[in-house]
C-alpha cells in the first residue's frame, strides 16, 4: 500500500474547495488528504476510484453552520436546500427529493436502519462540532447497501484531545437564534474522553416555526494491553420543531407574504441516540475490527405535504443491535489489500397513525384539528445480513485497481395489530376520502449482489485520473410495504436499482491552483412511481420508472498569495424521465422535476495575517432554472445569493484564546424559493430565509 507520507499533494482532490485551510495550512508538500468512507480506514484519496469530498474540522469551525446546507453546499455536485429549522432535502446527483436515496453515516455507521428512512436525518447529528464530514457521490462502495444510490455522508466524531481543552461558544442571531456550543475533554495515559454538547433554539423566520434542539456526543479513546484500540461513541439528538418544512405558498403570498405558513399546526419531534464501541487490533500486515453498535429511534410528525390527501399524526419508533465485521489482510505481491467482512443488522420497529380533521381560518391557514380513527398500529422488523470482499491491488506501477462484491439479505416481519383489508374514511377537510389499505401479516424479503470496480492511475507527478463502475439499490421502505394508503400491490414492490459509470481527473497546476474534474452517468432501474387518480384521489405506488442521471461536476482552489485565495465549484447535470408513465402520463424524455442543470459556489477568501487565523469571506452561491411540473411546463428561474463571513481570533496568555465572528446570510436580501412545483395549474413556492444577522464568540481555555 502506499502510505500517507508517499503520497505527495498533487494526487490529492482538495477537501471541499472552499476556504482552503486544510490544504494551505502547512508549508509541507507531502501532506496527503484521507479519506475514510471508501474503505472504512484511513485510505489516501489518490488511490479512490469514486468522487469523494471531506470537510475537516477548521472549514466546520470557519463555517458554524446554522444549517448542513451552508457546510455541504459548497461540494460540486451537492445541494443541500432547507425546510425549516434543520430540516432539509437532499440532491447529490438526483433531483432535490425526500426520497431514501442517500445513506448517513456517524463513525461509518448509519445512523438508521434500512427501510426506517428520514430524509432530515442530518439534523439527527452534531455536525457544527464533528471532526469531519465525507461525502461519497453516487452509489456507496460494495461496503454500503441499500439507500446509498445518490451518495454517502458520513459525520466522524471528534477524538479526545492530547491536552485538557475546555471550549464555549454562544452565538446570537435574528428571528430568536440561540446555540450554545460547549465542549471539554483530555488524556491520561491510554485514556481519553471528550464530551460535546450542542443547545439551539430559534423562533423560525415563518409564522409558526419555532424549533428547539439538544445534541451531545460523549466519546471514550482508549488503547488496551494487547495493542488494540476501543472508540466508545455516545450521540444523541432531542428535536422539537414547530414547521413550515418545504411548505409552499400561493404565487401572490410568496412574493408579498413570504413569513406565511398555512400549515400552523405540523410539527415534528426527533430522539436519536446512538452507541457503539468500534474495536481494532493491527498486527502486521492485518487488521481485525469489531464494532457492535445499538440505536433507538423514534418520531411523531404531522407532515404538512399530505394535508390534502393523508392528513395525520404519526408516530414511528425503530431500535437496532447491529454488528460491523470487517477484516483486512495486505499481501506484498502487487501491493494487494483483501478486505472481507459483513454487517449484520436487527432493527424491530413499530408505527401508528390517526387520521386528523383539520381546519382552516379566514386566512386559509390550518389553525385547529381533532384527533379521529386509528387508521395503522403495527410493527416491523427488520433483519439485514451482508457479506462483503474488497480488493485492492497495483499490477503496474502508479495503477490502483478496486474491486468488491456485496450481497444483501433483508427481510421485513411485519405484524398488523387492526383488522385488514380495504376502508375509507372521510375528513370534512379533504376533497376525496381517505382510501386506507392494511395487509395481512406477512413477511417480505429481498437479496441484491452489488458489484463495482475502478482503477486510479497517475500520469505524472502532477495528474491523477479515475474511472469506475458501481451499482446500487434501494429496498422499498416499511412505510411503502406496509401503510400503503390505497395501493393494494404494495406487497409486490420490488427494489429500485441503479448503474453507474464514473471518469475523473484531479490534480495540480504549479504551487497555487489545484482543480478536480469528473463526468457521470448512471442509470435508475424499477424506480417507484406514485400517482394519483384525478376522478377518485388516490394514490399508487408502483415500480414502473426508469430515469438517467449524468452531469460533469468541476472544482478548483486558486491562491493568488498569502492572504487572498479563490473557491469555485460547478455543477452541470441532466436528469430525464427514460420510461415513466403514470397512469396514462407518460413522461418519457422529459427532465425530471425540482433538478436544476447548473449549479455553482463561489467564496473568494481574504486572510490577513494580523487577523491570526481569520478571515473575511464572500460567498456566491448560485442555482440555476429546474422544471416545476412533469409536463416540463414551467420552470423556477433559479436564484443567486451572497453570504459574508467574517471572523478574528485573539490570542490570551496561558494558551487561552477569544474567537469573535459575524456572518450575514442573503446579504442582499433576495427573495428566493428554496423549492418550487406546480400543482393543480398554480405555482408554488417555498420561500427562503431573508437576510439574517449572526455574531457569536468561542473561547477556549
Amino acid at each position: 500500500m502506499i502510505t500517507t507520507k508517499q503520497t505527495p499533494l498533487y494526487l490529492v482532490v482538495l477537501l471541499s474547495f472552499n476556504s482552503f485551510s486544510p490544504v494551505y495550512a502547512e508549508e509541507d508538500n507531502n501532506i496527503a488528504v484521507i479519506t475514510v468512507t471508501g474503505t472504512r480506514e484511513e485510505t489516501p484519496r489518490s488511490e479512490t476510484a469514486e468522487t469523494t469530498d471531506a470537510l475537516d474540522k477548521k472549514i466546520i469551525d470557519d463555517v458554524k453552520p446554522a444549517h448542513a446546507s451552508e457546510l455541504l453546499n459548497r461540494i460540486p455536485g451537492v445541494r443541500v436546500n432547507v425546510t425549516g429549522g434543520e430540516g432539509h432535502m437532499t440532491s447529490i446527483r438526483q433531483p432535490m427529493t425526500t426520497k431514501p436515496v442517500y445513506l448517513y453515516l456517524e463513525n461509518g455507521i448509519p445512523t438508521r436502519s434500512t427501510g426506517f428512512f428520514n430524509h432530515n436525518a442530518l439534523y439527527e447529528t452534531n455536525i457544527p462540532q464533528a471532526e469531519s464530514v465525507e461525502i461519497t457521490k453516487g452509489p456507496g462502495t460494495a461496503l454500503y447497501g441499500s439507500d446509498a444510490i445518490g451518495g454517502v455522508i458520513n459525520i466522524n466524531t471528534r477524538p479526545a484531545p492530547l491536552e485538557p481543552e475546555v471550549g464555549i461558544g454562544i452565538e446570537g442571531g435574528e428571528h430568536g437564534w440561540r446555540r450554545m456550543l460547549l465542549s471539554g475533554g483530555n488524556t491520561w495515559g491510554d485514556n481519553g474522553l471528550r464530551g460535546d454538547l450542542n443547545v439551539t433554539h430559534t423562533d423560525g423566520w415563518r409564522d409558526n416555526t419555532d424549533y428547539d434542539r439538544t445534541a451531545g456526543t460523549a466519546r471514550w479513546d482508549t488503547f488496551l494491553s494487547n495493542g488494540a484500540s476501543l472508540e466508545t461513541v455516545f450521540s444523541g439528538s432531542d428535536i422539537d420543531q414547530q414547521t413550515a418544512g418545504s411548505s409552499r405558498l400561493s404565487e401572490d403570498d410568496y412574493k408579498n407574504d413570504p413569513t406565511k405558513n398555512y400549515y400552523g399546526i405540523s410539527y415534528r419531534k426527533v430522539t436519536a441516540l446512538r452507541f457503539s464501541s468500534a474495536y481494532e487490533q493491527e498486527d502486521g500486515n492485518t487488521l481485525l475490527s469489531i464494532t457492535p453498535y445499538l440505536r433507538d429511534n423514534e418520531m411523531e410528525y404531522m407532515p404538512n405535504w399530505s394535508f390534502s390527501y393523508d392528513p395525520g399524526i404519526k408516530k414511528t419508533e425503530n431500535q437496532s443491535l447491529g454488528l460491523l465485521l470487517k477484516y483486512r489482510v495486505d499481501i506484498a505481491p502487487y501491493n494487494t489489500r483483501i478486505i472481507v467482512g459483513s454487517d449484520i443488522d436487527y432493527s424491530p420497529g413499530s408505527r401508528e397513525e390517526n387520521y386528523i380533521d383539520a381546519t382552516t381560518n379566514s386566512d386559509g391557514v390550518y389553525d385547529s384539528y381533532t384527533i379521529e380513527d386509528r387508521i395503522y398500529d403495527y410493527d416491523v422488523t427488520y433483519k439485514g445480513v451482508a457479506p462483503y470482499i474488497h480488493v485492492e491491488t497495483s499490477p503496474v506501477d502508479k495503477l490502483r485497481i478496486t474491486a468488491g462484491l456485496r450481497y444483501d439479505s433483508i427481510k421485513y416481519d411485519y405484524d398488523n395489530k387492526m383488522s385488514s383489508g380495504s376502508f375509507t374514511y372521510r375528513p370534512s377537510s379533504m376533497r376525496f376520502p381517505m382510501r386506507i389499505n392494511r395487509p395481512e401479516d406477512d413477511t417480505v424479503s429481498f437479496s441484491h449482489w452489488s458489484p463495482k470496480i475502478g482503477a486510479a492511475y497517475e500520469f505524472n507527478e502532477n495528474i491523477n485520473g479515475f474511472v469506475s463502475y458501481r451499482n446500487a439499490f434501494r429496498a422499498p421502505s416499511e412505510g411503502q410495504l406496509f401503510r400503503p394508503g390505497s395501493n393494494q400491490a404494495s406487497l409486490d414492490l420490488d427494489p429500485v436499482k441503479a448503474d453507474s459509470y464514473e471518469i475523473g481527473i484531479r490534480g495540480k497546476v504549479g504551487n497555487q491552483l489545484n482543480y478536480e474534474a469528473s463526468y457521470y452517468y448512471m442509470k435508475k432501474k424499477d424506480d417507484l412511481v406514485t400517482y394519483e387518480d384525478a376522478v377518485t384521489g388516490d394514490r399508487y405506488t408502483s415500480n414502473a420508472g426508469e430515469t438517467l442521471h449524468k452531469g460533469l461536476e468541476l472544482g478548483a482552489d486558486y491562491r493568488f498569495n498569502p492572504d487572498w485565495s479563490l473557491g469555485a465549484s460547478y455543477t452541470h447535470t441532466k436528469q430525464t424521465y427514460e420510461d415513466w408513465n403514470e397512469k396514462g402520463n407518460d413522461y418519457s424524455g422529459n427532465e425530471l422535476t425540482s433538478a436544476p442543470q447548473n449549479f455553482a459556489n463561489t467564496t473568494l477568501n481574504y486572510h490577513p495575517g494580523f487577523f491570526n487565523g481569520g478571515r473575511v469571506e464572500l460567498e456566491w452561491s448560485h442555482i440555476g432554472s429546474y422544471w416545476m411540473d412533469n409536463d416540463n411546463t414551467e420552470k423556477y428561474d433559479g436564484h443567486d445569493l451572497l453570504n459574508l463571513r467574517v471572523n478574528h481570533f485573539i490570542n490570551m496568555e496561558n494558551k487561552k484564546q477569544l474567537e469573535i465572528y459575524a456572518r450575514i446570510m442573503n446579504l442582499t436580501d433576495k427573495r428566493y424559493a428554496t423549492a418550487a412545483s406546480l400543482s393543480r395549474g398554480n405555482k408554488e413556492f417555498a420561500p427562503g430565509m431573508e437576510r439574517t444577522v449572526y455574531a457569536g464568540f468561542n473561547y477556549k481555555f
